[in-house]
C-alpha cells in the first residue's frame, strides 16, 4: 500500500491485545503482497494481466472487488477500480485494511482503538474516561496548520479520511476522462462510521468538484464532509458542526 500505519490501542488484556496486534500487522503485509500494483507477481497485477481469474485468487480479492463495484455504483461512476485503464482497486484497499485491523483489536477486547493508515483513521471506543478520540484535519493551504478537529464524542465508531492534492500532488483520476481530475478542490475530508467508505467517498468527491460533491455527500447517510477549494473557500455538510470539537 506504500504508506505508514500507526496504532493506538487502549484497554483489554495486554497479552491478548499484543498477540492480535501482531496478527493485524502481519495481515497488512499480506494485503500489500496481494494487492500491490507495483509488484508484478501480486495477485492483483496478475489478475489485471489475465494470468489468473478472480476465483483463483485469495478470497480477499473478490471481497474487495465487490466493495469497489458498490462504491462505483453509489458514486455514479466517480469512484473507479481502474487507473489509466488498468485494474487498480487500491482506492478501497487502504480503508478496508485499516478498518479490518481496527476491528481485530476491538474483537480482542481493546476498549479504545485508533488505527491510522496514511492519514485515514478508524476509531472505536474511547482513549480514556470522558475523553473522546480527536483527529486534526490538516489545512492544505497552510502547511502545519489545522483546518478542523474532528471529535468522536458520543460515537462507538468513527472514521476520518482525506483526499487531495496538497501532499501527493495530482494523483486522483477523473474516471470519465482517464486523465487527472480537473477540479476546484484541494482537499476533501469525509467523516463517517466506516473508513472503507469514508476513504472511497473522499476520493470520488474530490474528482467531482465542490458543487456536485457537496450535494452528493449530503445525500449519503451517516456522512459528513469538509471541502476546501484552491480559492480558499471552505464548504461543509449540514451536520459536520456536530462532529467538530
Amino acid at each position: 500500500m506504500g504508506t505508514v500505519f500507526s496504532f493506538d490501542v487502549r484497554g483489554g488484556e495486554p497479552d491478548a491485545v499484543r498477540a492480535v496486534l501482531a496478527e493485524a500487522v502481519a495481515e497488512l503485509h499480506v494485503v500489500d503482497a496481494v494487492f500491490s500494483t507495483y509488484r508484478e507477481d501480486s495477485q492483483i497485477s496478475r489478475l489485471a494481466r489475465g494470468l489468473v481469474t478472480v476465483e483463483e485468487c485469495d478470497p480477499q480479492v473478490a471481497e474487495v472487488l465487490e466493495l469497489c463495484a458498490e462504491a462505483e455504483r453509489l458514486s455514479d461512476g466517480w469512484f473507479s477500480p481502474r487507473y489509466a485503464g488498468a485494474l487498480d482497486p487500491t482506492g478501497i484497499v487502504k480503508g478496508w485494511s485499516v478498518e479490518r485491523a481496527a476491528e481485530r483489536l476491538v474483537g480482542a477486547g481493546a476498549t479504545g482503538v485508533s488505527v491510522n493508515g496514511g492519514g485515514d483513521v478508524q476509531m472505536f471506543g474511547v482513549p480514556g474516561p470522558h475523553r473522546p478520540w480527536r483527529v486534526g484535519v490538516s489545512d492544505p493551504l497552510r502547511p502545519g496548520g489545522l483546518a478542523a478537529v474532528v471529535s468522536a464524542a458520543g460515537a462507538d465508531r468513527l472514521a476520518v479520511a482525506t483526499s487531495g492534492s496538497a501532499e501527493r500532488g495530482t494523483h486522483i483520476m477523473d474516471p470519465r476522462t482517464g486523465h487527472s481530475a480537473v477540479t476546484d478542490l484541494v482537499a476533501v475530508t469525509v467523516v463517517g462510521p466506516r473508513i472503507t467508505w469514508a476513504d472511497a467517498w473522499a476520493t470520488a468527491a474530490f474528482a467531482m468538484g465542490s458543487r456536485q460533491a457537496l450535494a452528493w455527500l449530503e445525500s449519503l447517510p451517516d456522512t459528513e464532509a469538509l471541502l476546501i477549494t484552491a480559492g480558499d473557500e471552505v464548504r461543509w455538510t449540514g451536520g459536520l458542526a456536530d462532529r467538530l470539537g
